[in-house]
């Protein structure tokens, strides 16, 4: 079948003067010309108009597009899938967007009017949620789906944390301490015990300054639990290593403290990718994790004893740090295929 330029246009939505324009600069010449000369469009010609269109749809300039479609056997069933991508992505972002309205609707008919500027609050935040997260991944993260309305447990914590701050009470406190352990309770529940959605949750905290604004957890708020819960974990392992050893553990503890998490989200990922531990990749992350190990706990095997019976007599050690048992069997698993230092 072919069709003449104005049935072509008419089909596919676009104007006989861009079919004239694709076709002078050489991205759609028609296979054929009828006698009077009108341009005649065959099948392969359509196929190529619908790459076209789904390349220009993905924000390709025309000239990218000649350079793309330039390339041998370019195969339209990859591009279809692309644009089935993009579509997805599309109808998620409508979704979210419905359950907001559902969620302002039903306050509206419970007689509550919320505040014009948190509700503009609440969905500045929850679209920056969708910049850093999957629509898969905020569909099992509780902190998002929390995020439609004020979280009264959060709004109490952060507060109290914020007071401690401002009388100057330090970080390693017991009341410092006991408030770090509730926030790290809270966020596992409300990254569903996740390391993966920490990470992520991390990395929007460190780009986005409205974030922490909007949230109430500056930079330095977040430094100061993570300290207190540091010195949770530190009190613990007084009990095993010398003066000398848990002096050079709190010199440099809290280093890595943001590294761990995304770490262990690669090593969740490596998991759910089904990589045996004996793979370069587990190896690879095994190397990785003990680099971190040593940096607070040294070279010396004898200390580095005392850390493994440590953790593997005090359960307190574990809680609050997104590392459960598979990914531990993993890891150690992994690092009996890695050569210790000697």
């Amino acid at each position: 079948m072919l069709l003449k330029v104005g049935e072509l246009a008419r089909r596919s939505g676009l104007t006989v003067r861009t079919l004239h324009h694709y076709d002078a600069i050489g991205l759609l010449t028609p296979s054929a010309r009828a006698e009077n000369g009108y341009r005649l469009y065959d099948r392969d010609d359509i196929a190529r108009l619908h790459q076209i269109q789904a390349l220009r749809r993905f924000g390709l300039a025309l000239a990218e597009i000649q350079t793309y479609l330039a390339q041998p056997e370019t195969p339209l069933a990859s591009i279809v899938e692309r644009q089935i991508a993009m579509l997805d992505s599309q109808i998620g972002e409508a979704a979210r967007l419905r359950e907001r309205l559902v969620h302002l609707h039903g306050m509206l008919l419970d007689g509550e009017e919320p505040e014009l500027t948190d509700w503009l609050t609440t969905l500045e935040l929850m679209t920056m949620y969708d910049k850093y997260f999957t629509a898969d991944e905020l569909a099992r993260m509780p902190m998002y789906r929390n995020s439609q309305a004020p979280n009264p447990e959060w709004t109490e914590l952060i507060g109290e944390v914020r007071a401690l701050m401002e009388r100057g009470v330090p970080p390693e406190s017991e009341p410092a301490r006991a408030l770090s352990i509730r926030w790290m309770t809270l966020l596992a529940r409300d990254t569903n015990g996740d390391p993966r959605l920490l990470a992520k949750l991390n990395l929007m905290h460190d780009n986005e300054p409205s974030m922490q604004a909007r949230s109430g957890i500056s930079t330095e708020l977040r430094d100061y639990v993570l300290r207190a819960f540091s010195e949770t974990k530190l009190l613990i392992y007084e009990k095993y290593l010398s003066p000398g050893e848990i002096e050079f553990m709190r010199a440099n503890y809290g280093k890595g403290a943001m590294e761990w998490p995304k770490l262990m989200a690669e090593v969740r990922d490596a998991l759910d990718a089904g990589m045996g531990p004996e793979s370069p990749r587990a190896r690879e992350l095994a190397h990785r994790w003990l680099d971190l190990f040593r940096s607070y706990a040294g070279d010396d095997p004898r200390t580095q004893a005392k850390f493994r019976e440590a953790l593997l007599t005090e359960p307190g050690l574990m809680a609050g740090t997104w590392a459960d048992e598979s990914l531990l069997g993993f890891i150690r698993a992994a690092m009996g295929s890695v050569a210790q230092p000697r």
